[in-house]
């Protein structure tokens, strides 16, 4: 056979129903009969019809020893008339399925498969396309012989994308055992053209339920370093193992991005130094703009990007009692609360006589997240501050000063208690204190005021971060966020008639016809006590006094007017630093004749200098183990008491 230039048959035209000779080894068909002009019976038509689509639809596998570059591609043939109807017809279409999932099973274990099934689309709808138009050019072209239309190198993703696309049926087991002429005639079967999209398909989206997500599931290394075989351990213990290391399972989710861009606060937050800084610096020459201290703003932007730390407020008179709630996560842990804050400042008056007790329940309750950074007491007035405990290393030194109002010091029943240090460059001043009690005490209260801003020493040796602001007469201009709170011992100006009455007819959350008579909100507006200092609206009733136990104000004989005696004031040298989130009581705690008050603040934060004093992470270890501990023991014992209760058998149902 001659090939002329355009991979034509240059031998003698056949006829409209001719084929091509030659079509099996030997000059023969798959049928036995010579490829000569004899004539032939219908029957025989049909066999040199499939040889024609032998010679037609051959793979560049079945052409390799042709010299001619181009590789015949095979078209999308309409099946054959004759063909349509006879026993063959089951045949012909087993053979294309078994050749197709040849071809696809070779497109599987093709190395350069990296096309997406888009791409296929569109690939194998254009090639398709081009295959129907030119089917009738393939069986002869206008001189009357063969051409077989120019395709693609055998590595075309043409056939790639056709063999992926098959159907679950096509893709079934088949007779391997069948005629390789037989095989080829299976290639004629019609493909239908894909639907095309009305538009371009959207972006794909990583998402969290990927692979990488479900093996770091089923893999749990932290059971080898416990010593945990899987399937010998209780599925409760294996996830109390699982999830001891937070570390080891980022380990198996390394190469998702969206899981490590969603963990990049506890994943990486620290930067790489280098050893010119460790070599050289000193860390002892404050940083004027505070832009490379340790403190800087480097840092502080990594843990507060919004450069505003969460501070929690709580003050309440105990009444001295020795009996705690049995639980504080009310005062504490409010259920309303959608976060925990990042400081923790509980003052107390009239404590309870045991005051490392009343520590311990507070590490307690906070549980592992939080450590004591400092406690002070004056008497019985008890101040403590917890902190975060990854937040311990940009706190300075600690000092706390004590004021009593008495007139003899020996007595320290009234008076404050202060506690100063700094975060990062932002200077902190709490305060808890007890004034003189009486109904019309107005004046002693204002003096107890005074003489505490004037006595408290503090600070000693932190540093002033606004100096030019600061007065040696007041201790609250000395610091950038102060909070005052405690027992003031403020009282409504009305008898305790006309305070109910008012309380009957505003049952809601509007406090302005009773705050109306409250004696400090008087003093603070005519400036004789608290100056610069500001209270966030008032939503909450009297929370003084009640009967120990119950919410029924005082029903002794001395018949007291409920009032606001406790109260959390603010005072910061900045506008708009300090940032009121909750402002309310606690009425569920009713161990005392006083609800407790507490408050939420979300304050301003500024970047430190290298002259602050740091504090090394100091906290009350000891504390923190007692208090863990107990926590663990209160979880064991209430597991028990539902494991105990599961398994009774007083009331069972059979």
């Amino acid at each position: 056979m001659r090939m002329t230039e355009n991979g034509e048959d240059s031998s003698p035209s056949q006829p409209v129903g001719g084929v091509l000779p030659g079509g099996a080894p030997g000059g023969k068909d798959p049928g036995g009969v010579s490829g000569d002009n004899r004539p032939v019976n219908p029957t025989t038509e049909d066999n040199k019809t499939t040889k024609l689509l032998n010679n037609t639809m051959k793979f560049p596998q079945d052409v390799r020893d042709q010299s001619s570059p181009y590789q015949p591609r095979p078209p999308l043939l309409p099946k054959p008339p004759a063909l349509s109807k006879g026993g063959n017809r089951g045949l012909v279409e087993e053979n294309v399925r078994s050749r197709r999932l040849k071809n696809s099973q070779e497109s599987l274990t093709d190395p350069a498969e990296t096309g997406s099934s888009t791409e296929s689309l569109k690939e194998d709808s254009t090639v398709t396309g081009v295959f129907t138009l030119s089917g009738a050019a393939t069986l002869r072209n206008g001189q009357g012989s063969v051409v077989g239309p120019q395709s693609a190198p055998s590595g075309s993703p043409v056939f790639r994308a056709r063999g992926q696309s098959l159907s679950e049926y096509e893709r079934g087991p088949h007779d391997h055992h069948s005629d390789p002429a037989e095989q080829r005639v299976r290639s004629s079967k019609v493909r239908l053209s894909p639907l095309q999209p009305s538009g371009p398909f959207p972006a794909l989206e990583q998402s969290l339920a990927s692979a990488s997500l479900r093996t770091a599931n089923r893999i749990d290394r932290d059971c080898v370093d416990y010593g945990i075989v899987p399937g010998r351990a209780g599925p409760e213990r294996l996830q109390l193992h699982r999830n001891l290391s937070d570390s080891r399972l980022l380990d198996n989710m390394v190469s998702d991005n969206i899981s490590v861009n969603s963990m990049k606060s506890t994943f990486s937050v620290l930067n790489p130094i280098r050893p010119r800084d460790v070599r050289n610096r000193s860390f002892l020459e404050g940083s004027v703009l505070g832009s490379g201290a340790l403190l800087g703003a480097e840092e502080l932007d990594r843990y507060f990007p919004e450069r505003r730390v969460g501070i929690y407020i709580a003050t309440w008179n105990m009444q001295g009692e020795k009996g705690l709630p049995n639980n504080l996560d009310d005062l504490l842990l409010p259920a309303d609360s959608e976060f925990a804050q990042d400081f923790y400042i509980i003052g107390v008056q009239e404590g309870c006589p045991d005051r490392r007790e009343w520590e311990i329940r507070l590490q307690e309750t906070l549980g592992p997240y939080y450590v004591m950074l400092y406690a002070a007491s004056h008497g019985v007035l008890y101040l403590t501050v917890f902190v975060r405990r990854d937040l311990i290393w940009f706190c300075s030194e600690v000092e706390h000063a004590t004021v009593t109002t008495r007139i003899m010091s020996q007595i320290k029943t009234k008076g404050a208690v202060g506690i100063g240090f700094t975060f990062f460059g932002t200077s902190f001043l709490f305060i808890t204190s007890h004034f003189t009690s009486g109904d019309s005490k107005v004046y002693e209260r204002i003096l107890d005021y005074n003489k505490i801003i004037e006595a408290l020493a503090l600070p000693n040796g932190l540093p002033d971060t606004n100096p030019y602001r600061s007065t040696s007469s007041d201790v609250t201009t000395r610091f950038d966020e102060v909070f005052w709170f405690g027992d003031f011992n403020f009282r409504l100006s009305k008898d305790r008639v006309g305070v109910e009455a008012i309380l009957n007819q505003n049952p809601g959350v509007d406090m302005g016809p009773l705050l109306h008579h409250d004696q400090l909100s008087k003093e603070m507006k005519d400036g004789s006590i608290f100056k610069g200092f500001q209270e966030a609206p008032i939503q909450f009733l009297p929370t003084y006094k009640y009967d120990v136990g119950c919410d029924m104000y005082d029903t002794t004989s001395k018949q007291r007017t409920p009032s606001y005696t406790d109260r959390i004031l603010f005072r910061n040298r900045q506008v708009d630093d300090i940032k009121v989130i909750k402002y309310t009581s606690c009425s569920t705690i009713k161990t005392s004749d006083h609800r407790p008050v507490i408050a939420m603040f979300q304050v301003k934060l500024r970047p430190g200098r290298d002259n602050i004093p740091l504090g090394a992470g100091q906290f009350d270890r000891s504390l923190y183990l007692e208090g863990i501990r107990r926590r663990i023991t209160r979880e064991l014992k209430k597991r028990e008491a539902m494991k105990n209760q599961g398994s009774s058998t007083i009331c069972s149902i059979s």
